[in-house]
């Protein structure tokens, strides 16, 4: 299972976030199966169509993703998967 680590302003929305394992062949399963235990997750990261938001980076392995659009970045039982959003307001 990849590991995944988050920023820690995530809390505020999803209290009980914590890093670890999720079963995942990909970036897009990954999204898939942390909205399933974190109902809501996905949209908040995700645009209607499935895509990044524009402020949402995903890091694997410490490289960015190639596909921020249908997400299809492979994982391996050993992926280290790191999800950033930036803050923005004014």
């Amino acid at each position: 299972m990849a590991h995944v680590a988050f920023t820690r302003h995530l809390s505020r929305f999803f209290p009980d976030l914590v890093e670890g394992p999720v079963p995942a062949g990909s970036v897009r399963e990954l999204v898939g199966s942390l909205d399933a235990t974190h109902p809501g997750l996905a949209r908040y990261r995700c645009e209607d169509d499935g895509r990044l938001r524009k402020h949402v980076n995903v890091f694997v392995d410490g490289e960015m993703v190639s596909d921020r659009v249908a997400l299809s970045d492979a994982l391996t039982d050993r992926s280290e998967v790191f999800i950033v959003q930036a803050l923005s307001g004014g």
